[in-house]
């Protein structure tokens, strides 16, 4: 009996264990049969855009892969036509203004210089160490000295440059167009109160600059500018952004001068030696500035002069063969606070009208608008129509803004009151 309830026993143990393991290959089985069920599945379903779509609509809630592709397509033309269209834009502004930029070389009978220096250089030794070569000899003949850029504003020859490019004394202008021709150039005149000149060749039917209005412009607007660079590279085109307006600067060439430039652009344009007198255009094709100066202790700062600024000089040569500027006859000091806290003077700010160094530089000319009016020595001049005189506004730049025969309201500071008065501009002579 026990040993027939023992067989049982293991019988039953038996059928336990059979079961349990029939139970986990069944589950086994199971897992694999529904992984790769699965894995043929999404397989299938992945390469089946319908059933995709039918997810990613039904159970994911996303946008279905022919909306996704769509999108997709839709964002990569939009960027590819912008892109286009910006390319497109830049080589028609640059096609359509390039025609009207030329170089201008300016050369020198370097023999002239060395002639007037004498057979002696250094009278009176070597001061400086300036050990110079026992077979030196002085540069001789005509010599390429400088380089600029200029654009052309009258159809029979006229051109618009920097007044820096052009005032080398005694020198030849050489005028070079976009197609390669030659043309030698005279100066027609130049304006003293800004960085400006005009130069004629004899020449007719030329392509003629566009100018634009500098005072719409702002922060950020794209711009072209268009110039000789380094004096070797005629037609250099780079381009950038307007950096900032109305500002105030103060350029200096080799030579030493400087001239304090007020109200102009700043860019990031790449401007270089030889781009002097380059148009600085906006992406219409219209000239909005004159490349003047950069910065030589940053990088991609440059200033070009509005060309509003310019407008009445160009309307004068043309109409009258000179630059007319308006005069009122006063010499006078910009004061600021630095000057105003030396002299014990309230007022910081202004144009003190002061004698020169010299016995025939008076503070008020004879007769001029200014001793019309009743200006005195020691007056100051406040403001010029409601614009206050300061370190960026001077008094000789706010006056440039009108011509002559127009009447300004001046308000002054006279033996320490402040008292409005008229003054009528006139011709200044040249």
């Amino acid at each position: 009996m026990a040993e027939k309830k023992l067989n049982q026993n293991n019988k039953k143990s038996l059928d336990s264990n059979t079961l349990k393991i029939i139970l986990l290959a069944a589950f086994i089985f199971s897992l694999l049969g529904g992984g790769i069920s699965g894995l043929l599945f999404g397989t299938w379903a992945s390469t089946n855009d319908n059933v995709a779509d039918w997810v990613r609509s039904n159970i994911f809630i996303q946008p279905t892969t022919s909306a996704t592709k769509e999108s997709a397509s839709q964002e990569s033309v939009s960027s590819q036509t912008l892109t286009v269209e910006e390319e497109s834009n830049t080589i028609e502004v640059v096609s359509k203004v390039s025609p009207s930029v030329v170089s201008i070389i300016i050369t020198r009978d370097l023999s002239e210089i060395a002639d007037s220096t004498g057979p002696n250089t250094f009278p009176f030794g070597d001061l400086f160490e300036f050990n110079l070569p026992y077979n030196y000899q002085q540069p001789q003949g005509e010599q390429e000295v400088g380089a600029g850029t200029g654009f052309i504003i009258s159809s029979d020859g006229l051109i618009l440059t920097n007044k820096h490019v052009v005032d080398t004394q005694n020198a030849k202008f050489t005028v070079v167009l976009s197609t390669g021709e030659q043309y030698e150039a005279t100066v027609v005149d130049s304006d003293p109160f800004n960085d400006i000149a005009m130069i004629k060749i004899e020449a007719e039917d030329l392509p003629v600059a566009v100018f634009g209005d500098s005072d719409s412009l702002v922060l950020g607007q794209s711009v072209i500018a268009i110039g000789n660079t380094l004096g070797e590279y005629s037609n250099t085109v780079t381009k950038g952004i307007i950096s900032g307006l109305s500002r105030t600067v103060t350029a200096g060439d080799s030579s030493g001068q400087s001239e304090t430039l007020e109200d102009i652009i700043q860019t990031d344009a790449a401007i270089n030696f030889g781009n002097s007198g380059g148009p600085l255009i906006n992406m219409a094709g219209q000239v909005i500035g004159v490349n003047t100066a950069i910065s030589v202790e940053g990088q991609l700062v440059g200033f070009a002069i509005p060309i509003n600024q310019v407008k009445k000089a160009v309307d004068s040569v043309k109409s009258e063969g000179k630059i007319i500027r308006p005069y009122l006859g006063v010499r006078y000091l910009l004061l600021n606070e630095e000057i105003a806290k030396r002299n014990n003077m309230e007022i910081d700010y202004g144009a003190l009208i002061v004698r020169g160094s010299r016995e025939d530089e008076l503070a008020i000319v004879p007769g001029s608008p200014a001793d019309k009016a009743g200006l005195e020595e020691n007056d100051i001049i406040l403001e010029v129509n409601g614009q206050r005189i300061d370190t960026d506004h001077s008094l000789a730049r706010q006056l440039q803004k009108y011509s002559p025969g127009d009447t300004v309201t001046l308000l002054i500071m006279h033996d320490g009151e402040q008292k409005t008065i008229q003054a009528t501009l006139e011709e200044a002579a040249n």
